[in-house]
């Protein structure tokens, strides 16, 4: 399991450097390279060809996955970060009174020997899974079409997204795309540290520490 995992997150990283978004609707490779997220020092990066004869469509789909991906390994990340530095949840994690604290920290806490309950586990992949089927959504996904691939707002959350100049909205998204990146690395960092930590191999890592 932690081995497909990794192996997605490969891929995701992989593919995360094609680009975003403006409306164009060339079949061409050349359509996409001057598309919000093909930036500095690498500029258009597709080294699996994945929009090798792509059309927007395809873009747009891909566009979305990228996204999606680097949010979850945002939300991640963060999760790592703030639970190994002692903050959880308080209460009792099901009927019998364990703590959120009493779990390990990463993915220790939802595969191992001391990993949380399986109905917990199964509680959580509901709930994504819900998430996914009926919340997040945008026009890359059968939703009502929003502004671009991931805006999930579906007419209900704007957060005064329609304050900001274009200038601005084009800003915020190229952050948050590079964010999503940087992510998705480090959150696929984090996993293969925790492992090597299993065969003696640990790091001590900044602000983290050594991960167990």
């Amino acid at each position: 399991t932690m081995k497909l995992i990794i192996a997605a997150l490969l891929a995701a990283s992989a593919s995360a450097f094609a680009p975003a978004q403006v409306g164009k609707t060339s079949t061409s490779l050349n359509a996409f390279e001057d598309e919000l997220g093909a930036q500095p020092p690498l500029g258009f990066f597709d080294p699996l060809g994945m929009l090798t004869d792509a059309d927007q469509e395809r873009f747009d789909r891909l566009r979305y996955v990228e996204l999606k991906h680097g949010r979850i390994c945002q939300l991640a990340f963060l999760g790592q970060i703030v639970t190994r530095g002692g903050v959880h949840l308080s209460g009792s994690i099901d009927q019998a009174g364990h703590s959120f604290d009493s779990y390990p920290n990463g993915i220790a806490a939802l595969f191992g020997d001391n990993a949380i309950p399986q109905a917990g586990l199964l509680q959580i992949v509901a709930f994504v899974g819900a998430l996914e089927l009926f919340v997040m959504k945008d026009s890359a996904n059968g939703a009502e079409p929003g502004d671009f691939p991931g805006d999930f707002r579906n007419g209900a959350l704007d957060f005064g997204w329609d304050t900001f100049d274009e200038e601005t909205k084009l800003s915020k998204r190229a952050i948050e795309l590079n964010n999503g990146r940087a992510a998705q690395f480090g959150i696929l960092g984090l996993m293969v540290h925790e492992k090597l930590g299993e065969i003696d191999m640990a790091a001590d890592l900044p602000i983290i520490g050594t991960l167990q």
